[in-house]
């Protein structure tokens, strides 16, 4: 029912639930099919040990990207210094690691440690603070001690709960003289007693529940186990579900080499429509991954001789359905590299004869899978069975070779919205970019930015140089970066100024000044360029501040890698 109220029909007595889809489900559920192709395990994830070595290891080195609930800078950072070593201790983290509660993570990681006297208000608390280290931690523990220290019943102490919950200072304020009535029956001590309700009232701010946090922690344990145990099935199954946003993926690639896995590109004979694992333990790309191709990758990973290798062109364009897999899907996949296995330049599939023919791509490999198709459809009505079972490799008579004829280089456009299967040119600029750069390429953020001096960074993807009907020449251009791309217009002396930056693949720096067109439909925007700079020459400087204790023998590697959340492995490059 949605069109009533929760609280209203809570008090009718309706049980109000809340579903929620979760996404870490489904990457786990992929992890365990690519674990139990590669290795032939199945494996029971609900019953996997609490205990594993290698993943508390993990935990404690705080390498959670890509896990679930604990991926965050600054939980990594806690979790460095908490080093858990059992799973309550993951779930006292995730209760705690919110606003308000966030305040007492440095105490209960030194009472964990010894490093922080454990006290108790009273002694009869122990008993079920004693795993959280004194400290009061979920509405659970509220519940039983108020049962324990004023006789609450359970329903007053669920009452309890659900007026911290939702922070009813109403019903928080009439429990309150029912909690000091009990725990004076008992002979406890009355102030003591007052200031353990005082730190409740401010406990309700952020009162988190035990069960919650456990489920979720237990998922987030999950995440970590199998990144710990199979990495390489985990982490393809997070590529695969990092929603093809560019950036993501990217990070996501990176923790792979971080963590010594290979990300090899697409591959027509060995991707599999999703990110998978191969023999050696490497993931592969997949072809549904590739912009632009997911189509074809599509067709291609589903046509039924899959199970044998294509050893060259030719006997793909015979198998794959051309009719499903389209000219433009084709392109993108030999953009991105996928037909790289057979043996043939990429610059073959994009040479013609001249500007605006068509392409060898359209010319001599779909028109021969096309022909070979149609002659084996045309032999499939044959009553004698006695044609042609369908076109013979162009140029070749059948032969095995079956060549192509080799292009001359031909120069990859590698930009547009053609894919980057090995990471965005951005990528190695991102120092540059995240000191110096204001906002994206992408329009969409200009309006509220009108009126302001902007910079962002991005690489060229198209340049054209014109002259207009009066003699003057001009200039257009795209530039794109990780969150989407833009064309702009240079005229008169800004294209005389800057034109020579015009050039497809150049990584720009670009500052200027958003703003309202004039003369323009009511809200459409402009942008002056005031200035423009290869991205490389942005960032001339770098200022490091290092503490004197930092400056002993073999401190300042470590310090520097750290200080600047350097990469670099081992981080002696960054010297």
């Amino acid at each position: 029912m949605t069109q009533y109220d929760g609280k209203v029909i809570e008090d009718a007595g309706v049980i109000k639930m809340d579903f929620l889809g979760l996404k870490t489900l489904t990457i786990i559920r992929d992890a365990l099919r690519l674990i139990d192709q590669n290795h032939g395990i199945q494996i029971d994830i609900d019953n996997i040990p609490l205990d594993d070595p290698k993943t508390y290891a993990l935990y404690q080195r705080a390498e959670t990207n890509g896990t679930f609930q604990f991926e965050s800078v600054g939980m990594q950072k806690y979790l460095r210094e908490l080093k858990a070593d059992k799973f309550g201790d993951l779930i006292a983290m995730n209760a705690l690691f919110r606003p308000g509660p966030l305040e007492y993570i440095p105490s209960f990681i030194k009472r964990k440690h010894g490093l922080e006297k454990i006290s108790y208000d009273l002694p009869e608390m122990e008993e079920l603070l004693k795993e959280t280290y004194g400290i009061t931690v979920y509405q659970e523990q509220v519940m039983l001690l108020s049962q324990k220290l004023a006789g609450f019943s359970k329903g007053d102490a669920d009452v309890l709960r659900k007026a911290m919950g939702k922070k009813d200072r109403a019903t928080l304020d009439k429990m309150k003289g029912k909690f000091l009535d009990g725990t004076a029956a008992k002979g406890l001590d009355p102030k003591v007693c007052a200031k353990v309700w005082t730190d409740w009232e401010a406990f309700a701010q952020y009162a988190f529940n035990k069960s919650h946090s456990t489920c979720y922690a237990f998922v987030a344990y999950q995440t970590a186990w199998l990144k710990a145990n199979y990495p390489s099935e985990y982490m393809a199954s997070v590529l695969t579900h990092s929603g093809g946003q560019i950036d993501k993926v990217t990070f996501f690639m990176e923790e792979c080499r971080r963590m010594g896995i290979n990300v090899l590109g697409p591959d027509v004979n060995e991707s599999q429509f999703q990110f998978s694992v191969n023999k050696a333990g490497q993931i592969r790309f997949g072809l549904g991954a590739v912009k632009g191709g997911r189509k074809g990758g599509g067709t291609i990973v589903q046509e039924p001789a899959r199970t044998d290798r294509s050893p060259h062109v030719f006997d793909l364009m015979r198998r794959v359905s051309l009719r499903a897999a389209n000219r433009k899907a084709m392109e993108s996949l030999a953009y991105a590299g996928a037909f790289d296995s057979l043996k043939v330049q990429r610059a073959i599939f994009f040479h013609s004869a001249g500007e605006g023919k068509p392409t060898c791509l359209e010319t001599r490999l779909a028109r021969y899978g096309q022909q070979h198709q149609d002659g084996e459809d045309s032999s499939r009505v044959n009553m004698f069975d006695d044609g042609p079972k369908g076109a013979g490799i162009p140029g070749t008579h059948d032969s095995p070779d079956r060549r192509l004829e080799r292009v001359g280089a031909t120069a990859l456009r590698e930009g547009g919205d053609r894919p980057y299967p090995s990471g965005h040119p951005l990528d190695d600029h991102r120092l540059e970019i995240n000191t110096s750069a204001t906002t994206p390429s992408q329009p969409r953020t200009w309006k509220a930015l009108a009126g302001r001096d902007v910079s962002f960074a991005g690489i060229v993807t198209k340049a054209e140089h014109r002259i207009a009907k009066s003699g003057k020449p001009f200039g257009s251009f795209s530039m794109e970066d990780h969150a989407g791309s833009h064309d702009f217009m240079l005229f008169s002396e800004d294209y005389l100024k800057y034109k020579l930056y015009l050039q497809q693949g150049t990584l720009l720096f670009v500052k200027g000044r958003a703003g309202t067109a004039p003369g323009g439909d009511e809200g459409q925007m402009e942008f002056k360029i005031n200035s423009m700079d290869l991205l490389e020459r942005c960032a001339r400087e770098v200022h490091h501040q290092i503490e004197p204790e930092a400056l002993r023998p073999n401190a300042w590697t470590t310090t520097w890698a750290a200080s600047l959340d350097c990469c670099c492995v081992p981080p002696t490059r960054c010297r």
